[in-house]
């Protein structure tokens, strides 16, 4: 119901136009090796980058947006295919997958480098990312203010390759991280149920 609801939302916002052969959404989750595995082997996804989003210094290096002096977020690049998914479905992944009631961070991870967005590209975008907020907050379980900012996105830079697939290349020290950072006990008491990520 929650997917059929934003694919409606999605499909009027963009009229009936033809659709192209990809799409690209952008979400900042706190943490982005965490993010990226809630969007990893979700139908229609081709590729989900980590990088930096929300600052103005260009080429910005992970030592420089982890000091929090930026403007820049952890966040993702998730490309897919709108033939086999929709916008509307990657919100609902990106909600499944964040605090939406803590914007100093989230979770273990604190400081504005942490703090959540949906950086939408157009209006339609815009539009579905509104209406899914509203239909997240009556979705929760722990009642409180949203505080997720939805903001136009400006330019994401990808994080260095070693941050890439990061869960893949050291698959101790990722679920060692995840855990101890209480990201999925928090997300279980949210929304009720844990989040569906790459393993």
């Amino acid at each position: 119901m929650f997917v059929t609801v934003f694919t409606a939302v999605l499909l009027q916002a963009t009229g009936a136009s033809a659709a192209p052969s990809v799409q690209e959404a952008y979400f900042a989750a706190g943490c982005f090796w965490c993010a990226e595995t809630g969007f990893e082997g979700q139908p229609g996804v081709s590729q989900v980058i980590s990088g930096f989003i929300g600052g103005t210094k260009a080429n910005p290096t992970y030592k420089e947006v982890s000091n929090g002096a930026t403007g820049y977020t952890e966040a993702v690049k998730v490309t897919f295919d709108p033939s086999v998914t929709s916008y509307a479905t990657m919100l609902e992944v990106f909600w499944n997958n964040v605090d939406p009631l803590d914007k100093e961070g989230q979770f273990c991870d604190r400081g504005s480098q942490y703090r959540p967005g949906i950086f939408f590209i157009d209006d339609a975008q815009k539009k579905a990312a509104e209406a899914s907020k509203e239909a997240a907050a009556s979705r929760l379980k722990v009642k409180g203010p949203i505080v997720i900012e939805i903001t136009k996105a400006n330019t994401f830079y990808p994080a260095e390759d070693y941050h890439q697939d990061f869960w893949k290349k050291d698959p101790d020290r990722y679920y060692g991280y995840r855990k101890g950072c209480g990201r999925d006990a928090r997300l279980e008491k949210l929304w009720g149920q844990p989040p569906k990520v790459a393993h």
